[in-house]
């Protein structure tokens, strides 16, 4: 008698072609960076705001004052009259646009560079050394921070009527030394910006405290010395309001109040409209920022990098 054989029933292997084909997840490279389509377009948009006004100011700079009004403002005129508007803004109404640029470039130096040197100043002893009511001059300078520069122009108008200082360079360049986020910035920089035990270090060499600043701290505080100088010289070179209530003679105005003087022309009796004259003004004005960011944008990208990676 035969034993009963168990068959077991194996199981079918599917073959090539019946498979499912499995798509692998398409993985991202750690070196590539991931391409998002709505930050483009907001990209192309912010990008597309900012050179349009500049296309503007540059293609109108090119054109006569008959010109702009008979011509589309995106495009080019028949005649191009770039350099004579050039020769012409610079010797209108006996080079009174030179001055203009010159005192700019007074209360930019001054200013700006003091603001900057006092920021540095001030932010590393903020950051590095203790004293009582320290706590008190951060709620103040976080204070001033939030404070615009507009509420004080009146305070401080009052201030120097009553000091004579009105209508000289003074009443717009001692404010112009103050800036409490330049301070804030210097500070929160040089915190993490230099080690506190490489103070020691210095301290333990025999090096005094001028020496341990300027031979090592300032060379690590330069790409937050850059960003404060960026901010305060633009805030110094675009300043309007404050020359505005400060200053009644022209020969102390600075670019902002000049080509604005020149611009009103058009509403006095008897004023000649020289249109073409402040669009080329506003063109010339412009460049010193535009080179000034060119030329120091790599130390301001390292600044805001610093601290991204840790070591």
């Amino acid at each position: 008698m035969s034993s009963p054989v168990t068959t077991l029933a194996q199981p079918s292997v599917p073959s090539a072609r019946s498979a499912p084909h499995l798509r692998t997840p398409r993985r991202h490279s750690p070196g590539r960076p991931r391409r998002s389509v709505l930050l483009t377009v907001l990209t192309g948009l912010v990008l597309l705001y900012s050179l349009v006004p500049l296309a503007w100011l540059i293609i109108s700079a090119t054109k006569t004052q008959e010109g702009l009004a008979h011509s589309f403002g995106l495009w080019f005129n028949g005649d191009f009259a770039l350099w004579d508007n050039i020769r012409e803004t610079f010797t209108y109404s006996d080079g009174v646009f030179t001055r203009w640029l010159l005192n700019t470039v007074l209360y930019v130096v001054v200013g700006a560079g003091g603001a900057t040197l006092l920021a540095v100043l001030g932010g590393y002893a903020l950051a590095k050394f203790k004293f009582p009511g320290k706590r008190a001059v951060f709620a103040v300078v976080i204070g001033a921070v939030a404070v615009p520069g507009t509420a004080l122009a009146v305070p401080t108008f009052l201030m120097f009527s009553k000091m004579g200082l009105t209508d000289t360079p003074w009443s717009v360049i001692i404010p112009s030394l103050i800036s409490p986020f330049g301070l804030y910035l210097m500070w929160v920089f040089a915190s993490e910006a230099v080690p506190d035990e490489l103070l020691e270090a210095a301290r333990i060499d025999g090096a005094g405290e001028l020496r341990t600043f300027f031979q090592v701290v300032l060379p690590l505080l330069a790409p937050g010395i850059v960003t404060v100088s960026l901010f305060t010289m633009v805030a110094t070179w675009n300043n309007y309001f404050l020359p505005l209530i400060m200053l009644k003679d022209p020969d102390w105005y600075p670019l902002t109040l000049g080509l604005n003087s020149w611009n009103a022309q058009a509403a006095t009796a008897g004023g000649t409209p020289v249109f073409n004259l402040v669009i080329t003004g506003s063109l010339i004005t412009i460049l010193p920022l535009i080179a000034a960011f060119l030329l120091l944008q790599k130390y301001w990208q390292s600044g805001l990098a610093a601290g991204s990676v840790k070591e």
